[in-house]
């Protein structure tokens, strides 16, 4: 009898019949076997364990792709031992009234993968938000749906806007609720029984967890990977993404809010092009001519509306933004010097103290 050393290949085949075993030496052999029980090829040796981590995401209109993104990233990442993207340690799913795709604010669409499902199976419903007038309006499925998370007692977590769909839904009423700095001041027109957070990254209060968007997802994803799996799960999970450790709630913003008292349309969009460009700042006529106005209309009217010229104005935006950074961050102040668009350390100081009556690194000892 030969060796089982000398066998090149076999191998088992379930039939309805039964089972087939094929052996190979030199011209292959098959022999019926009856009896044996053979486990289909795609069965694990073992059971695996049920996920620690359960998510459910519903998408409102015109959603913002990179908080929805570097949320679900994160938590694919820590998934599994590598990057396989198996649902093992965690589990999500992209739900909506219908398998209909749904647009992001940048065009690319997302389609669900399921029907709404009962929100009691999950460990969090994360909604993600957008364009406002798309995330204030319309939608009244996905707010009925965050009204029933919430009576099964789910935690809900907001993304971006996603926290103005949670007001919609009621469920916001006397609670913190963590806003971008460019969303703050349409939060407190719109609502007056909401508390609006515009100082830090994200805001945990309890079953209800607001976040201010854009990158910022991936460290309120680890926070919540952190507290489901531990430490090492969120840290693996943010090294793949090229990321530091995560930031905690209470880091602040990168740019604090304004809040102006403006009422001319054309005051408030300089104004915003004046806070988008902080570090590289804009002559008048730059920005007369992105609002496709003359100089002279835009000078009368900021005189108008603010009783400064423009660049006093931007000027004294750009000193405030400088203070800020010195009081919340610890950057060095050549580095907060050119942050705001001064030329070197000696030009901030000089106008810091002619604003503040206080040179930078006075308010840094303290």
């Amino acid at each position: 009898m030969k060796s089982v050393k000398n066998w090149a290949k076999w191998h088992f085949d379930s039939t309805a019949a039964g089972n087939l075993l094929y052996i190979r030496v030199g011209k292959p052999k098959m022999f019926f076997l009856p009896d044996i029980q053979v486990m289909p090829k795609s069965a694990p040796s073992s059971p695996q364990a049920s996920p620690s981590l359960s998510v459910g995401f519903v998408l409102m209109p015109s959603f913002t792709l990179l908080p929805f993104s570097a949320f679900i990233d994160a938590l694919r990442l820590a998934a599994d031992e590598g990057d396989h993207s198996e649902q093992v340690h965690c589990r999500w799913t992209i739900m909506g009234p219908n398998l209909n795709p749904i647009n992001s604010s940048s065009g690319v669409t997302v389609q669900p993968w399921e029907t709404y499902r009962d929100p009691a199976e999950f460990d969090y419903i994360v909604v993600v938000g957008g364009l406002l007038p798309e995330t204030l309006n319309g939608s009244q499925h996905l707010v009925d749906y965050l009204q029933s998370a919430d009576q099964a007692h789910i935690p809900i977590i907001g993304l971006c806007t996603g926290s103005f769909a949670m007001i919609r839904a009621g469920l916001m009423h006397n609670r913190r609720c963590c806003v971008s700095w460019f969303h703050h001041k349409d939060l407190t027109d719109r609502y007056t029984d909401v508390t609006p957070v515009a100082d830090q990254l994200f805001v945990d209060d309890g079953d209800r967890i607001t976040c201010a968007g854009g990158a910022v997802a991936a460290d309120l994803a680890a926070y919540i990977i952190e507290r489901h799996l531990g430490q090492s799960w969120a840290r693996k999970s943010l090294r793949i993404l090229v990321m530091d450790n995560p930031r905690p709630a209470s880091a602040p913003q990168p740019q604090p809010t304004s809040d102006y008292h403006v009422e001319n349309k054309w005051v408030k969009r300089a104004l915003l092009l004046m806070e988008q460009n902080l570090s590289r700042p804009l002559s008048t006529n730059d920005i007369a001519e992105r609002l496709n106005i003359s100089k002279r209309q835009l000078e009368r009217l900021f005189i108008g509306d603010t009783g400064e010229s423009l660049q006093k104005f931007y000027r004294v935006i750009r000193l405030s933004y400088g203070l800020w950074l010195l009081q919340n961050t610890q950057r060095s102040i050549t580095d907060i010097a050119q942050e705001c668009g001064f030329a070197d350390t000696a030009h901030f100081s000089r106008a810091f103290r002619g604003k503040f009556d206080k040179r930078p690194t006075e308010y840094r000892q303290h």
